[in-house]
């Protein structure tokens, strides 16, 4: 029963964070060097070899990090996204972005619920950026 219930709990998270990354893609795409974390989405078996050498024949890290991404979009692993956060929050100048995905889940409730500030539009600060 536990493992049952901490499986889902690891689906869960995985979906949340698909759709935060979905969500902030220009973001990570603009900050993330995606050769700092292929190697631990390698190691984790994320990505597989093919997917290492086709990300490492793309232009600058720019387009690197959104072929990751659209990689991991269509990824049927369970934890790619999971795993795609604990490699951000193992890089210690991205810190930042950690904390920006995690503020993020507020932004999340407020569209689900179709929240409005006082002017009724809807919010649209996602997070304090800082470069």
């Amino acid at each position: 029963m536990w493992l049952t219930t901490n499986t889902n709990y690891v689906s869960e998270s995985n979906a949340v964070l698909k759709t935060k990354f979905k969500k902030l893609q220009q973001l990570v795409d603009d900050n993330v060097n995606a050769a700092d974390i292929v190697d631990f989405l390698f190691q984790d078996g994320v990505i597989g070899n093919e997917d290492v050498r086709m990300l490492q024949k793309q232009g600058d890290h720019r387009q690197q990090c959104h072929k990751l991404l659209g990689l991991l979009q269509a990824s049927k692993h369970p934890q790619a996204f999971v795993q795609l956060y604990r490699a951000i929050k193992e890089e210690p100048d991205l810190q930042w972005l950690v904390e920006c995905i995690d503020e993020f889940s507020l932004q999340l409730l407020q569209e689900q619920r179709h929240l409005n500030d006082p002017s009724g539009n809807k919010a649209t600060t996602v997070c304090n950026f800082r470069y």
